[in-house]
Parts: C-alpha cells; structure tokens; sequence
C-alpha cells in the first residue's frame, strides 16, 4: 500500500468550467460599444485581451488629448443579504440584480465624472469554486451583468477567478472589478470646479439602496420577525425589496451632453447618504426645498429600527439615486426631460448658496446636516 498523499490544489476542473460560461458572457457583449472601438477578430479569453480604440471622433472633433479613467470598485456585502431557503427561480433573480449592482456600483462612479464606460472586467475570487459554478449563480448573475453592459454600452472585457483557500470564507464570494471609460470627443470632464452659489440641484429617483448600507440592512434582517421573508405593506419580501436592481445612470449623462447640459458636478448618493451632496470643499449651503418620495423600503427600515429620517439620510439614499448639479433653471429642465424620456423621475428640488462652511440645510425634515461629520472632500 502507498502511503504517497494527494497535493492540495487548486480545483482547476470546477474553476475552467465557470471561466468558460464567463467568456462566453464577454462574447454577448463584443459590440456593446461599437461607438469607440472593437475587439480585433472577436477575440477573448486570452491572458491580455486587446480593445483597438476609434481615435477617428476624437480627432475630427480637434482632441488634443483623451480624458480617461481606470476605476476599481467592489461590491461589498450585497450578496450576502437573502434568505437561506430561496427557490432556484428565486436565486436565479436574486443573482440577476446583483449582476445589475455590480455594473452599476463601478459605472455610477465613472458617469459622475461623466465618462463613458468602455471596458469592464471582474474579479471574483472565493475559497470554494463550486459557487462559481453553481447553474443558479452563473445564469443570473452573468445575465444580469450582461443586460447591465448593454444598459450602459461597454464591453465585459476580461476578469479573473482565483481560488483563495486560505483568506477567504467558505461558502463566500468577493465580487469586484475594474473600468476603463473616457469623455466622448469634445466634451470636458465633470470635476466640480465650477460648482457654485446659484447652482440648482435635480434629483434623480433611486430604486432602493443600490449597493451601499448594507452592513446595516443585513443587522435589520436578524430582528425581522420573519427575516428576510419579512413583507413590506405591499406584498414585497425585504430580501426582494433591498435586491432590487440599482438604477445605471450612464446613459443618462451622456443623453445630458447630447442635449447641450453640462453639469457643474455629479454626485451619486451611496457610502455616507446624502452628505455625499456637500462632497465639493467649496463653503457652500445645499438648500433642499423638494425631495422625491422616500422609496417604502427605507420607510420599512426607519419604522422597524427605530431610525428617524433625518437619521437615516446619512446612511441610505432613501431614494435620492443622484444629484445633478446645474447653472441655470432651464438646463435643471433638460435634465428632467432627459430622466422622463428613460422613466426616471426627477426634481428641481433646491438651490446652493454661500456659506461660512459647507452644510446641507434639508427644508422638509427641518434638518441640517453639518460639514464636522463629514470629511471626504472633493
């Protein structure tokens, strides 16, 4: 009898059959943005995928240079937030909208700069592969990451799948990625540096908590008496109603371009709720006038918490998905117009104004929220 021991390795088997439906998923998205380039021959799953850039607009329209961005951005814990019993159909949609997030999470950085994705990538890594090829996960979340490309316009250009035995949870999986947009021909970045008293602000709707909060959402769900199966008063399942899939606000700043607005500045509201407003280091006072209905589910979460909403603000969006920042009342009406031709709704919904320090003073819920809690700045 051989007393010779099997080396621990890594599970190539259950890791190339998922890589396979995974560049089978980059080849849907191979003409997602034809505006500004191709994959010479189609080619993919190479161990560097080449993407030959269209200069031709840039240099009719007399670029002198490109303005790019390279983003790295991770999901967090979003996918972690679902019951434990769901059905496969259940999971395949469950999968579907975190496939949404994720494209979403990295291009709603991009668009707020007002670039255009072009190339987005993941990273997935996980201790126990046999996730990655899980029939559920693969058809729902490669799905719904491919209708999220197409939504936006970029292509989903490469990625990776270690095995990380040793530093990740079992029976866990990291979602991550990283995007190459740029600026169309012509048209200067979105940097804040114009932003100023007078601006008017419009609100963009979210659907829910995008990809941010979630830390506390899941807490919310141990105390729910039926967990994640809990109903809200509509009949919607608390995991159903905080998976829902994240608005993808790229196509909407570029159509604002198109339309001859160009914002002082784009902030979407995630991390830090809507003190994310004031992120500008400029002395400003960000008058809230107006908000868009507060979405049931953050309705839900303050009720069942025991959160005020002038609380809950600094932690959730609380359906406040984007804030677009512009000079004059008849670009704030462009931007409605534009949010209306893509089923969005939005507001005019207040005004900036000088101040000794930045605060954002919100009418409705008699609240201000003060700089001194806030230290990101742009």
């Amino acid at each position: 009898m051989s007393d010779s021991k099997t080396l621990d390795h890594v599970d190539y088997d259950a890791l190339d059959s998922a890589k396979n439906a995974f560049i089978d998923a980059c080849k849907r998205t191979l003409n997602f943005a034809s505006d500004f380039g191709f994959i010479p021959d189609g080619r993919l799953g190479a161990s560097a995928n080449v993407f030959q850039l269209n200069l031709k607009p840039f240099l009719e329209a007399g670029a002198e240079n490109l303005n790019i961005t390279l983003l790295p951005e991770g999901l967090g814990t979003a996918d972690d937030a679902r019951p434990e019993d769901l059905s496969d159909e259940e999971l395949q949609q469950f999968w579907y909208n975190i496939g949404i997030k994720t494209v979403s999470v990295m291009t709603n950085d991009a668009a707020s700069s007002g670039m255009q994705t072009i190339l987005i990538s993941l990273y997935l890594p996980t201790s126990t592969p046999e996730l990655l090829a899980d029939p559920n996960f693969l058809k729902g979340f490669l799905n719904g990451f491919v209708d999220g490309c197409e939504k936006v316009g970029c292509v989903y250009f490469s990625g990776e799948t270690p095995q990380l035995k040793t530093k990740i949870y079992p029976d866990k999986l990291d979602i991550a990625g990283a995007l190459f947009g740029l600026m169309p021909p012509g048209v200067p970045p979105v940097d804040g540096s114009n932003i100023a008293a007078g601006n008017k602000m419009v609100f963009i709707q979210s659907t829910g908590p995008n990809e941010n909060g979630f830390t506390s959402l899941r807490g919310l769900a141990e105390e729910l008496p039926g967990g994640y199966r809990t109903k809200l008063p509509s009949g919607q399942e608390y995991w159903q109603a905080i998976n829902n899939p994240s608005v993808l606000y790229t196509p909407i700043i570029q159509d604002l371009f198109k339309a001859g607005v160009h914002p002082t500045n784009i902030e979407p509201i995630s991390g830090h709720g809507w003190q994310k407003i004031m992120r500008s280091k400029k002395p400003l006072r960000y008058v809230i006038e107006e908000m868009l209905p507060v979405t049931e589910v953050f309705q839900f979460v303050s009720e069942h918490s025991k959160t005020p909403m002038n609380e809950m603000i600094k932690i959730f969006n609380c359906g406040l998905g984007m804030v677009i920042f512009v000079e004059s009342d008849e670009d704030a009406q462009k931007v409605i117009e534009v949010c209306e031709k893509h089923k969005l709704n939005a507001i005019a919904g207040g005004h900036l104004e000088e101040a000794p320090a930045r605060e954002i003073v919100v009418k409705p819920l008699d609240t201000v929220l003060s700089s001194e809690s806030f230290l990101l700045q742009q």
